[in-house]
């Protein structure tokens, strides 16, 4: 692994940025030898131009430089569906033709104690996995167990956490099987998922350190376990604390009251934004 620290941030242009975007952003720019910024715009329904120029204008704004060009997904479906194509030849993946009502409808009655939402919602109760012939126009998924099997199992492997609970953090099997689940790699829409094009991104890029929310902490077991099947680097993490609202609810895109672009017309400064989130500026 590199010397430098090499950090991104990776906003979705299908919003405005709020104060949890500006402390994520400046968490990862200050711990960075070289900042670059990579636009997560493969939802084509909800990624806007217009958005990802007030995205671009918000972060100059809070005094932010990164390495030029800026990195789109839009523009690589082509090598997230090579991806997906080298995990289907390994027999690692099933199509999928479930909606999320058939999802939903599968889980009304979970068994005793078992987890229905993981890090990408519901968690899949394998309807599809041994269905046979499925049309081609279908949702592609990981085959978790086959995943875990092809290496050998998982205990050997983890990631580093530099943040949330610091240390070394072995993959877990059953945790990967139960509160994971067979997860989506590629949407029928798009040919591609959240977790194939981070990975990809993340080391095409030379990441060496993410920084992100701890509300993604439980996608990194998968992240990880996505790069050893891909023959990708490790990488390092820090899950930072959420920024919350004054009824201590997580902010988000919706919350508008909350965004940039409000508070600098209603006069806010860069230096009120960073007392807002409690960052150091220096």
């Amino acid at each position: 692994m590199s010397c430098k620290k090499v950090e991104r941030f990776a906003p979705s242009p299908t919003g405005p940025l709020h104060l949890g975007h500006a402390f994520s952003a400046l968490t990862a720019a200050r711990h960075a030898d070289r900042f670059l910024l990579r636009m997560e715009d493969i939802d084509t329904a909800r990624c806007r131009p217009e958005w990802e120029a007030a995205i671009l204008d918000d972060l100059h704004w809070l005094g932010l430089t990164w390495q030029e060009p800026v990195l789109r997904q839009s523009e690589r479906l082509h090598l997230y569906r090579d991806a997906v194509g080298r995990l289907t030849e390994a027999g690692l993946t099933y199509r999928c033709t479930c909606t999320r009502a058939d999802i939903k409808a599968a889980l009304s009655a979970p068994q005793e104690g078992a987890p229905m939402h993981g890090p990408d919602g519901l968690i899949y109760p394998g309807t599809c996995r041994n269905a046979g012939h499925v049309a081609m126009d279908a949702t592609i998924r990981l085959n978790m167990a086959a995943a875990i099997g092809a290496i050998g199992g998982v205990s050997r492997i983890g990631f580093t956490e530099l943040d949330f609970e610091p240390g070394r953090h072995a993959l877990d099997a059953e945790a990967l099987l139960h509160n994971v689940g067979d997860i989506v790699l590629a949407r029928r829409d798009i040919g591609t998922s959240y977790h194939i094009a981070v990975v990809i991104d993340d080391a095409a890029q030379g990441v060496t350190h993410v920084t992100r929310g701890r509300d993604l902490f439980a996608a990194t077991p998968l992240h990880r376990l996505l790069q050893v099947l891909l023959d990708l680097p490790e990488l390092l993490y820090r899950h930072h604390r959420l920024i919350r609202d004054e009824n201590g609810k997580r902010l988000a895109k919706r919350d508008d009251a909350r965004a940039l672009a409000t508070l600098r017309t209603e006069g806010w400064s860069r230096e009120d934004v960073l007392r807002a989130i409690g960052f150091q500026a220096g």
